[in-house]
């Protein structure tokens, strides 16, 4: 008899050839909780652990052509998205999540890379805002990123508005819950806070780490989506999947020459440990 499937969660996003970020940092979120990953390529990306030197946008025709035949194949409990590519791709992936409404929808809403370079531009922005949000059970923008599309109309008044205001504002946009994050705020602690049904929900805070990592924010909503995948709701899977990639954090590593990357896979590396340790010799598996 086969073993019964894990929760598959699918992922459309952008490859990154460090693993630090993007689609390969995903799906080592995804298979460290417990999910099976899949995945469809919205764009490639040249880069590194420094930053990102290029971007080439995936055919929206092979978007939705890699998206429709996995999904007539496979059973989906979440959907996670990440960087998209152009407009183009926008309106195709809203055209197939309208499909499928009932799926939790998770959105990073990606703008920069850690460096600063741009990966999002206007139009993409308008987009994501009009066809995207309305249909998301949650977004999670830092706090940069979720001045920037609350206020897209009015630049002037990003810096001087409350992160309350701007979850009200993103909220209006359709979207079910925002968990803004608070990496970039000049705070000792980070706090980041989840809103819903018009209000604030709960404020988490977290001891702040040195160094600057590449990929937080795809660790954080994949681990999200991996823990809605297995049944938790929306508080439980936020807490759970901070709690996590805190760890990830914690763990990081630093195999290039920029940023640290999150180490997805803290616990087997402590298991690996616990068996060197033992002192008998022996190989143990779990």
């Amino acid at each position: 008899m086969a073993n019964q499937a894990p929760p598959s969660v699918l992922t459309f996003a952008g490859t990154d050839p460090s693993s630090g970020a993007g689609l390969q940092a995903d799906i080592l979120t995804f298979a460290s909780i417990g999910c099976h990953p899949l995945s469809v390529v919205t764009a490639i990306t040249a880069q590194d652990t420094v930053g990102v030197d290029g971007v080439l946008a995936m055919d929206s025709d092979w978007v939705n052509d890699q998206a429709r035949a996995i999904l007539e194949d496979v059973q989906v409990s979440a959907f996670k998205l990440g960087l998209l590519g152009s407009v183009e791709n926008i309106a195709v992936i809203a055209e197939i999540m309208a499909d499928y409404p009932d799926i939790p929808l998770l959105i990073d809403p990606i703008l920069t890379s850690g460096r600063g370079d741009d990966l999002s531009n206007d139009e993409m922005m308008e987009a994501m805002m009009e066809l995207l949000f309305p249909q998301a059970t949650l977004i999670t923008p830092n706090s940069l990123e979720a001045r920037r599309f609350a206020f897209a109309d009015e630049a002037d008044e990003v810096g001087l508005t409350s992160l309350d205001e701007s979850a009200a504002r993103l909220l209006a946009m359709g979207s079910e819950y925002v968990l803004i994050t608070g990496t970039h705020e000049r705070t000792t602690e980070v706090t980041n806070t989840l809103y819903g049904e018009d209000k604030l929900i709960k404020a988490y805070k977290w001891e702040r780490l040195p160094g600057s990592y590449h990929g937080s924010g795809c660790t954080l909503t994949s681990a999200i989506a991996a823990c809605m995948a297995h049944g938790l709701s929306i508080e439980d899977a936020v807490l759970e999947a901070q709690e996590y990639t805190w760890q990830t954090l914690k763990n990081g590593f630093r195999p290039g020459m920029g940023q640290y990357i999150p180490d997805r896979m803290f616990w087997a590396r402590d298991e690996e440990d616990t068996t060197a340790g033992s002192g008998d010799g022996s190989a143990k598996t779990h």
